[in-house]
């Protein structure tokens, strides 16, 4: 797709437009309902709609399919990707009324680091094209290791921060309480940093990481660099509403990360044969249309399945807690009529 540098200047004006708006309308801090979330939800997934409509109209089917399908994967890592977020939260004591800003913040350090990414990614695809082995490799290996994290089932789970963060909290100092949305105040002389400038460092830095396997995954769908942005852009930027939406869902999608193992390691295999044939090797190369289908399938399949065995495990629980009140309740009857 041949994307000439005023249209990514006006793709790049109309994104910051709509951050703006979206900062606009969440600059005073509330706990964010369910209704404001839903909303906003179906609007950010509606303006990916149209912009991936946009991209069928005046560039055909073969760029809208790649931009659809690499939306759908990206926000599909972005829904796992919530599961650490909340334990960011949970880290830091984010009180209830901040974490939108918070979100707001981090995701635009994520969306301005994840274009450097892509950037580099995209040099590297042009000028080396065994790195497609790489990637690929590298996909399947974190789908095998996804697998490996869903079948250990920790619960107890904490979020660590990373070095990075260790090495600016130890270089600027941390305030002992939250000061409202200010990141910084002065403290005893010094200027330094608040705990929500820290929590918005650690949800941007940390998207670095979920990057390594998303920045793959969408090359392994497209190599065009505009649709990769935008791909991320959109999917990135609906992401604090789809927090608030789905947090008490999340715990309910058991299957998700088999589902994304899955997604990832197709992609993955994709991504081998398309070097492989890039190298002359006649191979069959997977399509669009065939990879839009597969990672839709899996989802909906994971969904339904996660759903079905949180609700028969919330029945055995139910069963479970009945036994044991009916347990007690007969013991006491039992200690009555003895005391009588």
């Amino acid at each position: 797709m041949d994307v000439s540098m005023t249209l990514w200047v006006l793709t790049i004006v109309g994104l910051a437009a709509l951050i703006a708006v979206d900062f606009f309308i969440g600059r005073k801090p509330h706990d964010v309902s369910m209704k404001e979330a839903g909303i906003w939800t179906v609007v950010w997934i509606a303006l990916a709609g149209l912009f991936g409509l946009g991209l069928l109209l005046f560039s055909g089917g073969q760029p809208a399919g790649e931009f659809f399908a690499g939306f759908i994967t990206e926000k599909s890592l972005s829904v796992d990707n919530l599961f650490v977020f909340v334990l960011i939260m949970a880290k830091f004591s984010v009180p209830t009324q901040y974490q939108q800003r918070v979100l707001l913040v981090g995701v635009l350090i994520a969306l301005v680091l994840r274009a450097i990414f892509i950037a580099a990614g995209a040099a590297i695809l042009a000028s080396f094209a065994w790195v497609f082995y790489i990637f690929g490799a590298f996909l399947i290996y974190t789908a095998w290791k996804l697998i490996q994290e869903a079948r250990a089932d920790d619960e107890d789970e904490e979020f660590e921060e990373n070095r990075l963060l260790k090495a600016v909290e130890r270089r600027f100092g941390v305030a002992d309480r939250y000061h409202g949305t200010k990141l910084w105040i002065q403290q005893n002389g010094k200027r330094v940093m608040t705990p929500m400038l820290v929590v918005m460092l650690a949800i941007g830095t940390t998207d670095v990481l979920f990057a390594l396997d998303s920045i793959p995954a969408i090359f392994g769908l497209t190599q065009d660099p505009y649709i990769v942005f935008t791909a991320n852009a959109f999917a990135l930027m609906g992401l604090r509403q789809l927090y608030f939406l789905i947090g008490g869902l999340l715990r309910k999608l058991v299957h998700l990360s088999y589902g994304l193992s899955v997604i990832l390691g197709f992609i993955g295999v994709k991504l081998v044969l398309h070097a492989l044939h890039e190298s002359g090797v006649h191979v069959p190369e997977i399509s669009i249309p065939v990879s839009l289908g597969v990672i839709c399938a899996v989802l909906v399949v994971t969904t339904i399945t996660s759903l079905m065995a949180s609700r028969k495990q919330a029945a055995e629980e139910t069963r479970e807690t009945g036994g044991v009140q009916k347990a007690e309740g007969s013991e006491g009857s039992e200690k009555d009529s003895i005391d009588v």
